[in-house]
Parts: C-alpha cells; sequence; structure tokens
C-alpha cells in the first residue's frame, strides 16, 4: 500500500461507508477501523454492492472500475492499523463529545506530525475536540452533506490554532474527490450550513405554529419555489439576477426585506404540542414505515440532479 496514498477512516456506519466510496473513486488506498470486525465486514459488503450497483447504474464516479475500487479497501480492528502511515484520517464516530475526545487522546498518542486528523462532525467546534491533544495544530472538521456521494458540498472549518498547511491539504483532497470544498475562516457554532439550514426550520416553525400554512404547504415554498432556484445559484446570486445586480436589489428591496424580518420572530426551541402536529403531518405524507422507500426515491432523484449539474454547468 502507497503510504502516500493511504485514507484512514474511523467509523464503519453510513458517513465512514460514503467516505470510503469518495476516496477510492479518486484512487485512494482506504483502511476501515471499527472495533468490530463483524461491522467492518458489514460495512465492507455494503461498499461493494453499492460500487456495483452504481457501475451497473452508469454512475460510478472515478476513473477505475467498480472492482478496481473495492480492491484498494481494507479492514482493520487495531486503531493503530489505520493510523499507521496514513495522510489524512476521517473519523466518523456517533456524535458524542466524550467518545470523540477519548479517541481523540488515543489517536494523539500514536500519530505522527504529518497525518491530517479531519472530523466529520456536524455538531462540535474543532477546538473543542482537539484543545487538550498535542497535536491539535493538525486536527480540522471536514463536514459533509448527506448523502455526500451526490451532494458534493464539504465544509472545512479551521480552529484558531489549525495549521495552514492543514487547511490546504485538506481542500486540496476535497477537490481531487470532486467535491465542493468551503472554507470557513474561523470556527462558529453551526458552521454555515446549519446555520442557514436552522434558519430556514424557525421560520417554517412560525409559519405552521401561526397557522398560516400546513406542513406540506410549507414543504411545497422550498421544493417547488426557492429550492428549484437554489439547487442551481446560491441566495446571493439569485438576488444578483432577480434585479439589475446586487446593489440594483438592496436599492429595490432593503426597505421591504428590512420591515419584513423586522416581524420575525425570536428563534423557537422544538418541542410541546406542535412537535406532534408537525410529525402527524409529515406521517401523513410519508408514513414512517415508507421512510427508507422515500430516502431511496430521495437519492435517486440527487443523483440525476447531480449529472444534470456536471452536464449543465454554465
Amino acid at each position: 500500500m502507497s503510504e502516500q496514498r493511504k485514507i484512514g477512516i474511523i467509523g464503519s456506519g453510513l458517513i465512514g461507508q460514503s467516505w470510503a466510496m469518495l476516496f477510492v473513486s479518486a484512487n485512494y488506498n482506504v483502511t476501515i477501523y471499527d472495533i468490530n470486525i463483524n461491522l467492518v465486514n458489514t460495512a465492507y459488503n455494503k461498499i461493494k454492492l453499492e460500487l456495483e450497483t452504481m457501475e451497473k447504474n452508469g454512475i460510478l464516479r472515478g476513473n477505475l472500475s467498480a472492482q478496481n475500487q473495492i480492491e484498494l479497501i481494507k479492514g482493520v480492528t487495531k486503531l493503530e492499523e489505520v493510523i499507521e502511515n496514513a495522510i489524512f484520517i476521517q473519523e466518523c464516530i456517533p456524535e458524542v463529545l466524550a467518545i470523540k475526545q477519548e479517541l481523540y487522546d488515543q489517536i494523539d498518542k500514536i500519530i505522527s506530525s504529518q497525518t491530517i486528523i479531519s472530523s466529520s462532525t456536524s455538531t462540535f467546534l474543532p477546538s473543542i475536540l482537539s484543545e487538550k491533544m498535542n497535536h491539535r495544530n493538525q486536527l480540522i472538521i471536514s463536514h459533509p452533506v448527506n448523502p455526500p456521494y451526490f451532494v458534493p458540498l464539504v465544509e472545512i472549518v479551521p480552529s484558531e490554532w489549525t495549521e495552514e498547511w492543514v487547511i490546504k491539504k485538506t481542500k486540496t483532497i476535497m477537490e481531487e474527490l470532486k467535491q465542493s470544498p468551503v472554507t470557513l475562516s474561523k470556527e462558529i457554532p453551526g458552521f454555515a450550513l446549519n446555520r442557514i439550514q436552522y434558519a430556514i426550520l424557525n421560520e417554517c416553525w412560525h409559519l405552521v405554529n401561526d397557522g398560516v400554512l400546513n406542513v406540506k404547504d410549507v414543504d411545497t415554498v422550498m421544493s417547488e419555489g426557492l429550492g428549484m432556484r437554489y439547487a442551481f445559484l446560491g441566495p446571493l446570486e439569485t438576488a444578483h439576477l432577480n434585479a439589475d445586480g446586487f446593489v440594483n436589489y438592496t436599492e429595490r428591496y432593503s426597505n421591504s426585506m428590512f420591515g419584513v424580518c423586522q416581524q420575525l420572530k425570536p428563534p423557537p426551541k422544538f418541542e410541546g404540542p406542535l412537535v406532534k402536529v408537525i410529525g402527524d403531518q409529515l406521517n401523513t405524507i410519508t408514513p414512517l414505515d415508507e421512510l427508507q422507500n422515500r430516502r431511496l426515491w430521495r437519492d435517486q432523484s440527487l443523483i440525476k440532479l447531480s449529472q444534470l449539474k456536471k452536464y449543465n454547468n454554465f
């Protein structure tokens, strides 16, 4: 195994599996670690099936066959084996701070000064994860969006002590995977994606709570309205195109925007009777026993959208 091309994946769940498929698509050697060999074998078999299915459907990424990509993957149950000679470690364990910090304490004792430690977390700031580490300058967050194979955004989040070479190398690797990395200049709770997502969810909550729209209609506003544009353009360029440039947009609409925003309510805490109201309406749209089928439909739709975006770039 080439020392310059080894990637370690810590955690064999769905996110770890997705990262493994992304890395082998770019011809990296991938070692998956978990504490239980049965978990490792299950992950390997799921990845094998996924890659073979995508090849059959003509949507496999990279220039290697599914079989050649599968051959780049191996599994281990010793932490030392996943870290040894790796240039990049992607941590994908559950979002429990104590468990993550315990893992990083173990990693800190055996990792070299040239290996990047990257976390998939969407919850914890890099400074919180790394504050007690001797190698804290090597830790960074690479937060993917589900499902990463078809949704390319990766948020790269350094702490104040993350070294510049770690930031640059992480971005280079993500670009090599054909992902779309954005690098935050500093850590901030929620990073970027969740801050925007939470702002949308907050207003959706208020619209339902105030009886303005039901759940289905709120979602339709996004899926058949804003989301149609946002699949190709961000909100800032959308505003830019909706007038004679962004400056003109603000000249036209800043007063009305400010007036509406003055009426927005404080962020709600998602609890109380409305949780069941929204849950019941969503269960009518997609019953709990249909969630997996709906996820498969979502992923198939994202595949088609990603193909359209790939061949329709402006």
